[in-house]
């Protein structure tokens, strides 16, 4: 098995949710004996939490950069940041390295076009939703994206930093993601993209009115492929 680096931290709720994953990947397809194997770093993320100016992007960029390096020269053969918002950064960290970084966005768009889908809705995090980095790497992937709801991202981010990322899953945050789910099904789309690594504690991505690509999941499958040699 190839080893795999893991920056995470960001939060460290998604990042449990990454390790646990990439472990029940290898055990599913070769033995429950197996683990594995990978170079975590966890990030202290209250110096990279909420970035909005560019000198705070400024600093995330080096942090991660310096972390991607760590990790490569500690023996990882890929990288995988455990963040849907820190792929921002993806080229600049992956040009900061000589081994391969799978991104997540990347990793969705290749599913979504092999399932044929034409039209999504995207959910997550404020920067995710709003900003146009992301919308625009999956749109490269013959994807139409509806629009973006502000009151939806605002309310969103809340329910990430104020309890996901804490490790507070409520029923009213549920609830308002059910609701969020069936209104986006309303629309003239496909499917819908969780862009969120944290928002799989809220929603069942099997068990819902319209497809959902969790991007999360859709990522730990392609660590799953690298670490078992699947993956060039």
């Amino acid at each position: 098995m190839r080893k795999i680096g893991l920056i995470g931290g960001m939060s460290w709720a998604s990042t449990e949710i990454y390790y646990r994953q990439l472990n029940k990947g290898v055990q599913k397809r070769i033995g429950t004996s197996c683990s594995a194997p990978i170079l975590l770093e966890s990030l202290n993320y209250c110096e990279l939490s909420r970035l909005t100016t560019p000198e705070q992007w400024d600093n995330a960029r080096a942090v991660l950069i310096e972390s991607a390096k760590r990790l490569q020269d500690a023996g990882a053969t890929a990288l995988m940041i455990a963040a849907n918002s820190m792929h921002k950064l993806a080229e600049d960290i992956g040009a900061g390295i000589a081994i391969p970084l799978i991104h997540i966005v990347d990793e969705t768009g290749e599913k979504m076009r092999a399932d044929g889908i034409k039209t999504a809705a995207v959910i997550g995090t404020r920067n995710v939703m709003t900003e146009s980095w992301y919308r625009q790497r999956l749109v490269r992937y013959g994807l139409t994206l509806a629009p973006y709801d502000g009151t939806r991202a605002e309310e969103v981010d809340r329910i990430v930093y104020d309890e996901l990322m804490q490790g507070k899953v409520t029923e009213d945050s549920r609830r308002t993601m059910r609701t969020f789910i069936t209104d986006i099904a309303k629309q003239d789309v496909q499917a819908l993209v969780l862009a969120c690594t944290e928002l799989v504690m809220l929603v069942d991505p099997d068990a819902n009115v319209l497809p959902i690509y969790d991007a999360a999941r859709i990522h730990v499958a392609a660590g799953v492929d690298w670490i078992l040699g699947d993956a060039p």
